[in-house]
């Protein structure tokens, strides 16, 4: 089995492509992991996540925990057997989702108290829970619990917050499990205030973590913000762990980020917008549902090899969508899945090609004058 290391094969500035090596096979990086929250990425099969060009994906301890439960998928085999994923697999901590429940849960020192969104029924998680549930779903990547701060946020606030969610971190590493090509990433907080994720940063480097994510970001803050605080601390991390931006989704706000020298990338946004109608295409996104499609003999997007495109108009497109029909839901996640995979490739060929500042110009440039909606 092999051992879970980062191989950088490519630099371009702060930029770097390569190859993540995982119990359950290799991550190509820059990646973006297309997110299975209740064991499924919505609406498409396994094989069509895998065809589009994807790695790895993501779980939710969350959802997994309150439904089916961790023990009875550790039961059935685990989650990569449940969901019928043979890749690897990143889940996280469950602390997003149950930060957001606000008058749902009471936080303490030791751990936090919900209450579940599906039944009312009370549970705890803690660190050291975190960690056991997401060994019991046989995650090749696992994340340690933090608290995610709202946003706005007063800088003693985001102090508090930062400060636990560091000595959760550490509670987390001593928990963690060790298993040759499996890994526990810690998750940089600090809100939007420099110091304190400089702070944060070098509290996990000290503890010890086999890669750096960069949490509490695209909660509200704004783009700019947003590209600021993920720049600034990427340049913290060390160059030979992997950096793993979380839930932050928008093509642009990706480039910008792997400019900085971020590895990993997830969000909904691709499939969520994939099941009400929009599609992301290389010239700006597409509202299948404006009349103007209805009878557009046209592909989504020319030269795109997803079935969406390869075998169906936008004429059709619009139809299954205006008429609710699920196969429309399904075509346009499956496209906007291979374009976000398309576009990873891209940045990855750019980077090892020592391009990346001409491919970032034309992607700027396409997203501006390549109005597909006008056409």
């Amino acid at each position: 089995m092999n051992a879970f290391a980062l191989s950088v094969t490519g630099r371009d500035g702060a930029a770097r492509c390569g190859r993540l090596e995982t119990a359950h096979g290799p991550v190509l990086t820059p990646a973006f992991m297309p997110v299975g929250t209740a064991g499924t990425v919505k609406g498409v099969l396994p094989e069509a996540v895998a065809a589009s060009g994807a790695d790895i994906v993501l779980g939710n301890t969350y959802h997994l925990m309150l439904r089916p439960g961790a023990e009875m998928v550790e039961k059935l085999g685990g989650l990569r057997r449940f969901m019928g994923w043979p890749g690897p697999l990143l889940t996280d901590s469950g602390g997003f989702q149950v930060m957001s429940l606000a008058d749902l849960r009471k936080l303490d020192e030791d751990g936090v108290d919900f209450q579940s969104h599906i039944d009312g029924s009370r549970h705890r998680l803690t660190p050291e829970s975190a960690i056991a549930i997401q060994n019991k779903l046989g995650s090749t990547i696992t994340m340690v619990l933090d608290e995610c701060t709202p946003f706005p946020a007063s800088e003693g606030d985001v102090e508090d917050s930062m400060q636990r969610s560091m000595r959760w971190a550490e509670r987390c590493r001593e928990a963690f499990v060790e298993r040759a090509g499996h890994a526990l990433f810690g998750i940089v907080q600090g809100g939007v205030y420099p110091q304190l994720r400089q702070h944060s940063a070098g509290a996990l480097i000290d503890i010890g973590f086999d890669g750096y994510a960069i949490g509490g970001l695209a909660v509200g803050e704004g783009p700019e913000l947003l590209r600021e605080v993920s720049r600034s601390t990427a340049a913290l991390l060390p160059q030979d762990k992997p950096r793993y931006l979380m839930g932050v989704g928008r093509p642009e706000d990706i480039v910008a980020a792997v400019a900085a020298g971020v590895d990993m990338f997830d969000c909904v946004l691709p499939t969520r917008s994939g099941r009400n109608g929009q599609a992301f295409t290389r010239g700006g996104k597409v509202n299948i549902r404006n009349a103007r499609h209805a009878g557009d003999p046209r592909p989504l997007e020319a030269g795109c090899a997803c079935p969406a495109c390869a075998g169906y108009s936008r004429g059709y497109l619009h139809h299954l969508v205006r008429c609710g029909e699920i196969l429309g839901a399904v075509l346009m996640t499956t496209h906007n899945l291979y374009h976000y995979q398309a576009l990873m490739a891209d940045l990855r060929d750019a980077i090892a090609a020592g391009a990346l500042s001409d491919f970032i110009q034309a992607f700027e440039t396409s997203l501006v004058t390549g109005d597909i909606e006008a056409l």
